[in-house]
């Protein structure tokens, strides 16, 4: 579960900062809550990643991008804006928090965690399909996991949806389902081991 909090589901800063039609949003936002129920019915962990953009915890590059653009804090540590929407971890579930970044893996314990639980597959459901869920993806993708993006659980916030999962499926192999697709839960078959071909002669 991808920043599914307050700044990013709903509220002013929310709704200012997603232009396109609100019932979109919506709809990833619920599909989001629906999927960690199904998540949990299938007997998969379910993982929480939240982001806080405190400007303590912003480099240079994000405090001068913020100031070319206006762009004002999001997710203010203790704040209504960071609190999750929707769903919030059950007491056995862990969460992991992203200090001004929206890679997953920059997260203190997050890859620890998904060594020490063995996890080879992510099923990504959350907030925005073209920058935290596909940078976590990415990333993911450059470690080995397998990934599935969970098609009517998110949607994009600068692109084309259906660009951002043409995307992730090209260049990262990722698998992108409907959260009722039985596939969505189950890890890929491993991939046939190719034999090395023989380079040809130099003439």
């Amino acid at each position: 579960m991808v920043d599914l909090q307050n700044d990013f589901c709903a509220g002013p800063v929310a709704r200012a900062r997603f232009t396109g039609d609100p019932a979109v949003l919506d709809a990833a936002v619920a599909g989001s809550v629906q999927a960690a129920s199904a998540a949990r019915r299938n007997g998969v962990e379910v993982v929480f990643v939240r982001f806080v953009g405190d400007p303590a915890y912003q480099g240079d590059s994000w405090r001068r991008r913020d100031q070319q653009l206006g762009k004002r804090p999001k997710c203010l540590e203790g704040s209504w804006g960071a609190e999750f929407h929707g769903v919030a971890p059950a007491a056995n579930e862990r969460t992991f928090t992203k200090r001004a970044c929206f890679d997953a893996f920059l997260s203190d314990g997050f890859e620890e965690h998904l060594a020490a639980q063995g996890v080879g597959h992510l099923v990504l459901a959350g907030l925005y399909a073209d920058v935290c869920v596909d940078t976590t993806a990415r990333t993911a993708f450059q470690k080995g996991f397998h990934v599935t993006v969970l098609t009517d659980c998110t949607t994009a916030l600068h692109l084309p949806h259906e660009t951002v999962l043409h995307f992730m499926r090209t260049v990262y192999g990722a698998r992108t389902v409907p959260m009722d697709d039985p596939q969505a839960w189950t890890t890929p078959a491993p991939a046939p081991s190719r034999k090395e071909e023989p380079c040809p002669p130099l003439n």
